[in-house]
């Protein structure tokens, strides 16, 4: 075996005592791959507190935020058959966009702007550098204007259609290229996927990453018959137990959406993404599918900041936990450039990212390692159980 098992005993008991026992997280669900192998893959708590249902190997996650790189590897499927350029201007494809401005001042009915320095293009959108932004931020007021429009809230009504109808009436924060802000960004690549291929976007990522890859509990709603593997979904309290939001009988991924979310709409199981992350450790290939190319991964997996810098020097804000030192963006997910920048265990160019409810995973090609962590609770920012699982994880390593 290639990692200890006593060291992942010990992760085990650190969030066992630390997160279930004293009711911060409901339950979890950690998986870690590696040479070949799940070498553990450990449930612990609930995935529903009030009817005592344990969290298990097969639970149902919603994945958030999670879905981003499983858009984004389905958009490059579409660059790889030369639908698009990643220097096309969005315009190209999606006519609302063709005349979008930058905010410099004003407040909503009365906004003040200027002609963006370039158009938006294709590789903006997947690097998080499109001077979109998300509604729930209320940092500007772009934000709220995107709040007033109903755009990129947890749950967001209407269609891809819709949302990019309004969003070509709403000036960008900034000139495209010149910062990153986290953002609806790639819910446009969802719809410019449907543009491309002329399907909807769920029946794509059924047909081109879901059935090759097995994926068959990773979808924009749960079926009838899987409802009870669905964990209930939690919020974060101050004081006493997490709050309950929504359980196997409601809420918004028991029903078909009419909005197809590519930035947030999945929910899946820890095999099932997994295995996504073994696609993406066999350099775009699992199981003798190949998904993408190996030299797509490595585009996707380089940093696409400008001029190779990390976030803290471009971002706008800050979004939840997530590292900034240390750490750029490629196309669908972060990239560890340094791990003594961002002062996290880690390998260089490892790829990672987080859903809202709290879940997250990594990608070490250098360690031939993925991991994956599963529960519900929003916001993500609650507790920064991420960091402490790296260092968990990576001092498990005996080889």
């Amino acid at each position: 075996m290639s990692l200890s098992r006593a060291r992942l005993a010990a992760l085990d008991e650190h969030l066992r005592v630390n997160y279930i026992e004293n009711q911060r997280y409901p339950g979890v669900l950690t998986g870690i791959y590696r040479h070949g192998e799940l070498v553990h893959a450990s449930p612990l708590g609930f995935r529903d507190i009030d009817n005592t249902k344990p969290v298990e190997r097969d639970t149902i996650f919603r994945i958030y935020s999670m879905t981003k790189p499983i858009t984004s590897i389905a958009l490059m499927t579409l660059y790889e058959k030369g639908l698009f350029q990643l220097d096309d201007p969005v315009s190209r494809y999606l006519p609302q966009f063709s005349d979008l401005m930058v905010f410099s001042s004003g407040s909503l009915g009365d906004f003040q702007t200027t002609r963006p320095d370039r158009e938006m293009t294709v590789r903006d959108l997947l690097s998080h550098q499109s001077g979109l932004t998300y509604g729930f931020m209320n940092r500007t007021n772009v934000d709220r204007a995107y709040a007033d429009a109903g755009i990129g809230g947890i749950k967001t009504g209407g269609t891809l259609e819709t949302m990019v109808n309004s969003l070509g009436q709403i000036p960008l924060e900034f000139s495209p290229g010149t910062r990153w802000n986290y953002s609806v960004s790639t819910d446009v690549c969802g719809y410019l996927i449907e543009v491309l291929s002329g399907k909807s976007l769920d029946i794509f990522l059924e047909e081109v990453i879901f059935q090759p890859l097995g994926m068959k509990d990773t979808a924009f709603s749960v079926e009838e018959s899987k409802k009870s593997r669905l964990a209930s979904l939690y919020g974060f309290e101050e004081i006493g137990p997490p709050r309950l939001i929504s359980d196997s009988e409601a809420g918004s991924f028991i029903k078909k959406p009419t909005f197809l979310s590519g930035g947030g709409g999945l929910t899946s199981t820890l095999d099932d993404y997994m295995t996504f992350c073994k696609m993406i450790l066999g350099n775009g290939t699992h199981d003798g599918e190949l998904i993408v190319s190996r030299k797509t991964i490595e585009l996707m997996s380089s940093n696409h900041l400008p001029n190779g810098v990390d976030l803290q020097q471009v971002a706008l804000g800050r979004w939840s936990e997530t590292q900034y030192q240390g750490v750029g963006f490629g196309l669908g997910f972060s990239v560890l450039l340094s791990p003594s920048a961002s002062q996290v265990s880690g390998s260089k160019g490892e790829l990672a990212w987080g859903g809202a409810a709290s879940t997250a995973f990594w990608i070490d090609k250098s360690e031939d390692l993925a991991v994956v962590f599963l529960t519900q609770l929003l916001p993500s920012s609650a507790y920064n159980v991420r960091r402490e699982l790296r260092t968990l994880v990576y001092s498990a390593i005996d080889d």
